[in-house]
């Protein structure tokens, strides 16, 4: 469980494919604090941690996580907004994310605005997934707020630190993002769907 408040930039080393797997190599200035077997979430990507070496670490992530996310995209050199897993007890500072991937979505709109930053995102509709003005978002891990709602696109607001501190400043036209949307909007969309 996360909470889409992005602690640091992770740079990829190595994407190694291995059969319909593949092993990312990360550095990074968390890992020294990790261990084997932790989840730390990558562009809102839940991936455990298999081998942690000096700065370095790699996790794998499975055919079906590089169907469902933009991973295929990711390249060594791209950086990677890292979260590791909440601790029970800390504030919850963003939303409820979960670190499983609904589907990709795509940069249409990047403009800034006095010192902010808008973005706006189109996905597929027919998975069913819904957006609200002022609802919870998260784009490639960051937990946001939706500015904008339409039926297969929405728009959220970036302040500069956001922008300074996550990959967003990399965001052009046609950049493939992952999302995650809102549980608790999923739940009652199923719900709703079901009568």
């Amino acid at each position: 469980m996360f909470t889409g408040i992005i602690e640091t930039l992770g740079i990829i080393q190595e994407i190694k494919k291995d059969k319909d797997n593949v092993h990312i190599t990360i550095d990074s200035t968390i890992t020294n604090e990790l261990k084997i077997d932790q989840s730390v979430a990558h562009n809102g990507i839940c991936m455990t941690v298999i081998a942690v070496h000096n700065s370095l670490y790699t996790v794998t992530a499975i055919g079906e996580t590089i169907k469902k996310t933009n991973i295929s995209h990711w390249e060594a050199g791209d950086a990677v907004n890292l979260e590791r897993a909440m601790k029970l007890g800390d504030r919850l500072d963003g939303h409820i994310v979960q670190g499983h991937v609904d589907q990709i979505g795509n940069c249409i709109s990047v403009k800034e605005t006095n010192g902010s930053w808008f973005y706006t995102f189109e996905y597929d509709e027919s998975l069913e997934n819904i957006t609200i003005e002022k609802g919870s978002i998260t784009v490639n891990g960051v937990s946001l707020t939706v500015v904008d709602s339409r039926k297969n696109e929405f728009s959220v607001a970036i302040i500069p630190y956001t922008y300074e501190h996550t990959n967003f400043k990399t965001f052009t036209i046609g950049t493939k993002v992952n999302l995650e949307f809102d549980v608790i909007g999923k739940y009652v969309a199923r719900l709703y769907s079901n009568k």
